[in-house]
């Protein structure tokens, strides 16, 4: 029996998602939006690109919750971006409405679902997520390290001009302006980059990657990313559906790791089967330890608007 991972929200990011884990055969899929017919048509249309890509998966669409019943994984993007003139308390506030219904209706149909929470702002988000679902911190994991590692990959690559496969990047904080790069434990092909990138230079590297997400919406204008994004989903989706144990750097619930406990902070994870199977600690500079804390204030003002 194929395993089964639902999304909710059908817009750019979780319609991309949707397809990520379709053309990986990793699961049957079920797209769940509350505009009628739009999770329905991006579900049709995806469905009928599996005979091309040779993929046996089932992607439904649907409005009503019913459809996620007995998930094995729920990923979660709903959620509004911030429009011209609203606060981030407004955009807080707002998504905590939407993440807290979201996650009773999840809840109910899926009680032994692992979530994988997208939307933003994320630690806050995936904090809320947590005090919601009741679940144990295993099984509620938040989706951040992945995309900014990412990025930090993609600027490394083209800096040195080497396959992307050659770089290893660690990314460690809250997903925003107070992520903490790690350079030090960031390498190509084993060799650490402090050694091939000049500081100033890699300075601005890690500053392109904070800025990664705004950079691209500068572009766009309207919207923001979702290729990557929805990318980085499916890269945790695929190491819990195969039990894989791969570390990952996720937002996870912190419970005295790195000194922090009682919030989601982006720190290095193995994912495996169930979910959050251990949280990697290494050592940190005092530098870099004063930044990871910094970064965890910022999650707790974001946690302190809403209560959780």
């Amino acid at each position: 029996m194929r395993k089964k991972v639902s999304i909710v929200g059908a817009g750019n990011v979780g319609a991309t998602a949707a397809h990520w884990i379709a053309s990986k055969e990793l699961a049957d899929v079920v797209l769940i939006d509350v505009v009628e017919g739009v999770p329905q048509g991006k579900a049709l249309d995806l469905l009928e690109a599996m005979p091309i890509e040779k993929r046996d998966v089932s992607v439904i669409g649907a409005n009503d919750y019913a459809a996620t019943a007995n998930s094995d994984i729920v990923v979660i993007t709903a959620g509004i971006a911030r429009k011209p003139g609203m606060s981030r308390d407004d955009l807080l506030n707002t998504n905590f409405k939407i993440m807290s219904d979201v996650i009773a209706k999840v809840v109910a149909q899926s009680p032994e679902s692992i979530l994988i929470i997208v939307s933003n702002p994320l630690d806050a988000m995936a904090q809320a997520a947590y005090r919601q679902a009741g679940f144990n911190r295993e099984r509620v994991i938040g989706m951040a390290g992945v995309l900014d590692s990412a990025r930090f990959r993609t600027f490394i690559a083209e800096e040195l001009n080497v396959s992307v496969e050659n770089v290893t990047a660690f990314v460690l904080g809250g997903h925003g302006d107070t992520m903490v790069p790690l350079a030090r434990y960031s390498t190509v092909a084993g060799i650490p980059i402090t050694e091939l990138i000049a500081p100033e230079r890699l300075e601005q590297i890690v500053q392109r990657t904070r800025d990664g997400g705004a950079e691209i919406v500068k572009h766009l204008k309207t919207g923001s990313a979702y290729y990557a994004p929805s990318a980085a989903a499916t890269e945790m989706v695929e190491a819990i559906l195969k039990d894989k144990k791969k570390i990952l750097p996720c937002a996870a619930y912190l419970e005295g790791e790195y000194g922090i406990s009682g919030y989601y902070i982006g720190v290095p994870c193995k994912l495996g089967a169930a979910g959050l199977e251990q949280i990697i600690e290494i050592k940190l500079t005092p530098e870099e330890d004063a930044a990871l804390k910094k970064s965890a204030e910022a999650v707790k003002e974001l946690c302190a608007v809403i209560g959780v």
